[in-house]
């Protein structure tokens, strides 16, 4: 089947032919009809993420498609049927897994970091009863394709995590795909958003998706004073220093940060001044298990969100396409969910 690959970090990303994976027992396989061109796959492409050990690499880990394959023991699913996972494959075996916290299993794999991406013809789904989701009707492959990591990921950091209210001020630093989303789900949650990022383009399109108010780094400080007494909620869906420390100073008393976006070191040092004084909450968000995209898809086809809205103009890349775009993802500005499809 083909495939983009890479064979060292920072590498040549090239269009290859490699073999076509068979189902593990309890996984299946899903032929990728839609695919997310996502930040976290320059992160992996970079060198960032030390799951990837095995090369050639397939990136890629938002997808969307129909299962053309079923390991033995998959019970409740069919050939044929239109389904995602999250980026987070958990073993559903272990207590945190019985926990329904699948999204921070210890024994987690992950597509296009631990394990072949999704930015190939078919892609495969370990322990599917604990994380495949069926498509409902309503809901388009190309839609679907952000799923699994920044469309679920800022649900859950922002309605789950963050547990913004309507009427509360939200702020978003960082319109890249999961920042866009935040901003989107903000709105759609009824709070009142405040949205940041470095870039004209993607200020103008986080206003487009019902952002109140929108400011560069720079004017960030301004915060405070233009949300009556600083943000209930911050996310800080860039990863970066700044942006976590402009997060915290920009919350009022017993605010709430999330930390969404992947920071460069993990020693990062946290500004405790603020969050000892203020009381602030500081949260970590990761993904969202497949047991919770039921509430997600039910704001969907309510429609308090519209997935389509948060896609990038235009159509899908194709695999060649996406081998240029990819290195261009660590400074490029966001024009949404940027669609992949591998069989082109």
């Amino acid at each position: 089947m083909r495939a983009l690959t890479y064979d060292r970090f920072g590498g040549s990303i090239i269009v290859s032919d490699i073999a076509e994976p068979t189902p593990p027992p309890r996984g299946v396989v899903v032929a990728v009809e839609a695919a997310g061109l996502c930040r976290s796959d320059w992160h992996g492409w970079q060198g960032h993420d030390a799951d990837i050990a095995a090369f050639p690499h397939v990136p890629g880990h938002e997808f969307a498609g129909r299962i053309a394959a079923l390991g033995d023991g998959v019970t409740g699913f069919a050939l044929g049927e239109r389904v995602t996972a999250p980026f987070v494959q958990a073993c559903g075996d272990c207590p945190t897994c019985a926990a329904g916290d699948g999204q921070v299993c210890p024994h987690q794999r992950q597509p296009g970091f631990s394990d072949p991406g999704c930015f190939a013809e078919r892609v495969v789904v370990h322990a599917a009863e604990t994380n495949l989701v069926r498509l409902p009707d309503a809901v388009g492959v190309r839609e679907a394709a952000g799923l699994g990591c920044r469309v679920a990921t800022a649900f859950r950091g922002v309605v789950h995590r963050g547990r913004v209210c309507p009427g509360e001020w939200l702020l978003v630093i960082g319109c890249g795909g999961v920042g866009l989303a935040a901003v989107a789900i903000g709105v759609a949650a009824g709070a009142r958003v405040v949205a940041v990022d470095v870039a004209d383009a993607s200020r103008t399109r986080a206003r487009e998706l019902g952002a109140e108010i929108t400011l560069s780094p720079a004017e960030l400080a301004c915060a405070p004073e233009l949300t009556g007494g600083g943000a209930h909620v911050g996310v800080d869906a860039l990863g970066s220093p700044e942006a976590l420390a402009g997060s915290l100073a920009s919350l009022r008393r017993r605010g709430r940060h999330v930390q969404i976006g992947l920071l460069p070191d993990a020693t990062t040092p946290v500004p405790m001044g603020p969050v000892i004084a203020r009381e602030l909450d500081v949260l970590g968000s990761h993904g969202m298990a497949a047991s919770a995209y039921a509430e997600l898809l039910a704001w969907v086809a309510d429609g308090r969100l519209d997935l389509g809205a948060l896609v990038a103009p235009g159509e899908p890349l194709t695999l060649a396409e996406a081998a240029a775009a990819l290195p261009r993802l660590g400074n490029a500005a966001s024009r949404g969910v940027v669609l992949v499809d591998p069989r082109r």
